[in-house]
């Protein structure tokens, strides 16, 4: 599987940039975030009990926004 980078926060700065790739996977669409461990204790307890094998993270909406265009290119949106 390789990871295809899509954008990063635009206001982030060097090492701390929550980022937004997409996978190959042939399986299914996945995408994998680059973002701040959540380690709120409200944000926690809000979300309940998280497997061992996951972990919370916070990625801003500017970052999400990189999700939106890859999808609406690939379903032809906007045309």
């Amino acid at each position: 599987m390789h990871a295809e980078f899509l954008g990063k926060d635009p206001e982030s700065t060097e090492g701390a940039s929550p980022t937004l790739f997409a996978t190959d996977r042939a399986d299914r669409v996945t995408y994998v975030a680059q973002g701040w461990k959540v380690t709120d204790p409200q944000v926690l307890a809000d979300v309940g009990p998280v497997p061992d094998h996951e972990t919370l993270i916070e990625i801003p909406e500017e970052v999400l926004k990189f999700y939106a265009r890859r999808y609406q290119q690939e379903n032809g949106a906007g045309n």
